[in-house]
């Protein structure tokens, strides 16, 4: 859908519609009847003042993102970082020999990170910025892999083909890597009340050929933390048993930013020998614009020498393995910037506020009648719910097409196997989604509530819906 419809890209013989005169910033009516064409380049300039109303004009029908319940990336950043961005969104991420600066910044955040994760020794631990998670994920896992193809040499490729371990709540770009580098990616289905993966069931599908198991600090499907002591604890007996041993990688996407704040006390990050990286979000709880990421590893043996490439590149040698090349600079130096304002006390004071959000919402929603909570929010400032039991006249589908109306995006799925048959709403807390918007939502979905209960059964359900909501 556009605002400024002119003639057909094909019909150039029509005129066009004029806009309006007041997009012309010296003579309100020169150049004004023509409507730019969507789909191929015009044939000529226009002044700045006209593009940028033009391209803000249509970005107006987008959501808005403060509201936007289903996503976990930030949304809100001090109007200092901002700035801080703005100027450096010129530097190219990779070339760290003309933005020595920039790449420092990296490295100071890679060190941040070690530390605030128990590396046993910060100063040799191996990290790097991503343009998220997502290339954070497929990182580890090609590092996994070649760590288990160098110990398998005399049987990968020819006999011998890779699986990795998860939980069937893993975010997509898990199974895109599995699809891409040729992994079979084996998948513990939930199971009644057990929405993510547990130590049994990870243990168990491990042989051999096993290149790793990947742990979720904080499912997308429900806020919850996987066991990772416990996952570790059973691939430790796992290796007693059987001389498998088969190291974990932690999925910490949004809990790695939360839980050393919130949960000190929980065990999950390098603590345990068995965890080789791990890898967070920036831009989720790391509380940065979109898009970055970082990909830690333990130490050098976990990371193969032959991954990291070196680059002689506008003049200097550069080590480097992530799996882009050109990227702004900008959100590394705000990753650092908001590193360097809020510290340990401000982090855990900006994620203590936001899980308080989580489960007052969470609560308040649970006492309205007609939900049933499967998370409270008390561990990822995230909580799914659904209709209660006895609820016949609308379902989860319902309510959110209900809140859309209202401004709100609040997303609306089904689980994965073996729990297809569990549609669910989840809200994620953010910083900036403050106790008064929680009020305001409130307000909204109680208001509507009448409406819904009076309908006579749910409206139609999509004909495609989505099993998981990946964020």
């Amino acid at each position: 859908m556009t605002l400024h419809k002119g003639a057909s890209d094909r019909d150039r013989s029509r005129p066009a519609r004029p806009v309006n005169p007041f997009y012309g910033e010296a003579d309100p009516v020169a150049g004004m009847e023509t409507s730019p064409p969507r789909h191929t380049l015009p044939e000529g300039p226009v002044s700045p003042h006209t593009a940028y109303q033009f391209v803000h004009d249509e970005l107006m029908l987008d959501g808005n993102s403060r509201l936007n319940l289903a996503t976990f990336v930030t949304t809100w950043m001090e109007p200092q970082a901002g700035v801080l961005m703005s100027e450096c969104q010129d530097k190219n991420m990779i070339d760290k020999d003309e933005y020595p600066r920039t790449a420092e910044l990296e490295r100071r955040c890679v060190a941040m990170l070690a530390d605030l994760w128990h590396a046993p020794d910060p100063s040799a631990t191996i990290g790097c910025s991503t343009t998220g998670s997502s290339e954070a994920c497929m990182l580890a896992g090609m590092a996994l892999k070649r760590r288990w193809s160098r110990r398998n040499a005399d049987r990968y490729p020819a006999t011998a083909r890779p699986n990795l371990v998860m939980g069937a709540n893993v975010q997509v770009c898990w199974e895109k890597f599995c699809t891409f580098w040729e992994v079979e990616a084996r998948q513990v289905p939930m199971e009644g009340d057990r929405f993510h993966l547990d130590a049994a069931s990870a243990a168990a599908l491990c042989d051999e050929n096993t290149i790793g198991v990947v742990a979720v600090l904080g499912s997308t499907f429900d806020g919850s933390y996987e066991p990772v002591a416990e996952i570790c604890a059973a691939l430790d007996a796992l290796q007693e048993r059987t001389g498998l041993d088969v190291p974990v990688h932690v999925d910490g996407a949004s809990g790695a930013m939360i839980a050393p704040f919130l949960d000190p006390d929980l065990v999950w990050d390098f603590r345990l020998p068995r965890v080789a990286s791990i890898n967070t979000s920036g831009h989720k709880y790391g509380l940065v614009y979109p898009g970055v990421g970082w990909a830690l590893w333990r130490d050098e043996e976990a990371l193969p020498e032959e991954l990291v490439f070196r680059v002689n590149y506008l003049g200097g040698d550069m080590p480097t393995f992530a799996l882009n090349f050109s990227r702004p600079g900008a959100q590394v130096a705000a990753q650092y910037y908001t590193f360097l304002r809020l510290g340990r006390e401000g982090y855990r004071a900006v994620q203590q506020a936001t899980r308080d959000v989580a489960r007052s919402l969470a609560e308040r929603i649970a006492a309205l009648g007609d939900f049933r909570l499967l998370t409270r929010g008390d561990q990822l400032p995230v909580f799914a719910f659904t209709t209660a039991d006895g609820v016949t006249a609308f379902d989860v589908f319902d309510v959110s097409r209900r809140m859309k109306e209202r401004g709100w995006l609040l997303p609306a799925y089904t689980f994965p196997p073996h729990r297809e048959d569990l549609s669910v709403l989840r809200i994620v807390c953010r910083n900036g989604f403050s106790q008064d918007l929680a009020d305001l939502f409130l307000t909204d979905l109680e208001s509507l509530l009448p409406e819904l209960r009076s309908q006579p059964r749910p409206l139609n359900r999509p004909e495609n819906v989505a099993t998981a909501f990946h964020h």
